[in-house]
């Protein structure tokens, strides 16, 4: 699978907004939203909801529940079931509207220790064609109220080398600050090799920054590449749009340094 420039953040960093309650039981944290969340199944509503969960059922980002009463299609039992040590058996569930049919892709607990959930349903978000936070569409997983973006210019000198060859080297990066992510330096085309880098099929979401496109480096003229060494938000979602087609590299495939130190 391609690589993609993940997203994510621990849950309970930060505050919860006035209002609005949590609770959390081992390491599953519930939280109510306020957005309108709509799931999609074979161009047809799964549900439409202005009263999801969010739910922590790992560390980085989390899942929503929805209310049963506020999904649409018909819950057919699969007669399997689903045991997690926090949220107890649930019942695992065939979305299944009138043109398209997802085997096992929701679950209900019914009889959770943690009460919020019973009367809520979870829809797996890959079995979903898509999902909308009121009517933006939402990529990848849910995206955290705990996560923030900071994208800053920095005037310090960013260089990126791959062996002993140089790609990028510009005091005109931006600087990507995300919470609980390592900061992503994103280069001016006009200071990046771009003669060395050839367009990628490789595409990938972010929940927070967009769709991407990918770049492969081409270094002799045998035409040896190293694939998906670098990646670009064309068109960022608005809190991203400084970083619109400035490019960033993986650095586990090559070197990057800041004022001579490594990033």
């Amino acid at each position: 699978m391609p690589l993609t420039p993940m997203s994510g953040n621990p849950p309970g960093a930060g505050t919860v907004a006035p209002g609005m309650a949590s609770q959390q039981r081992g390491r599953v944290k519930v939280e109510p939203s306020a957005k309108r969340v709509r799931a999609y199944l074979g161009g047809e509503v799964v549900a439409d909801t202005t009263r999801p969960l969010l739910v922590w059922e790992v560390p980085y980002y989390p899942t929503y529940y929805l209310p049963v009463d506020d999904v649409r299609a018909e819950l057919v039992a699969t007669g399997d079931a689903a045991h997690s040590p926090s949220r107890g058996d649930g019942d695992v569930l065939t979305v299944r509207t009138r043109t398209a049919e997802a085997a096992g892709a929701a679950v209900r607990y019914a009889d959770s220790p943690i009460e919020e959930l019973r009367d809520h349903v979870r829809l797996d978000w890959g079995a979903m064609d898509a999902w909308f936070e009121e009517d933006e569409q939402v990529y990848t997983h849910v995206r955290s109220p705990y996560t923030r973006i900071d994208v800053l210019p920095s005037s310090r000198e960013v260089v990126v080398k791959l062996g002993d060859v140089e790609l990028a080297r510009t005091t005109h990066a931006h600087a990507l600050f995300e919470t609980g992510l390592p900061t992503r330096w994103y280069v001016p085309r006009v200071d990046v090799r771009m003669d060395l880098l050839t367009p990628s099929e490789t595409v990938t979401r972010c929940p927070y920054k967009g769709t991407t496109e990918h770049f492969n480096a081409r270094l002799d003229a045998e035409g040896d590449e190293v694939a998906d060494i670098a990646w670009s938000y064309p068109t960022p979602l608005p809190e991203s749009e400084r970083v619109a087609g400035l490019v960033s590299f993986y650095p586990d495939r090559v070197s990057v340094t800041v004022d001579g130190e490594p990033a």
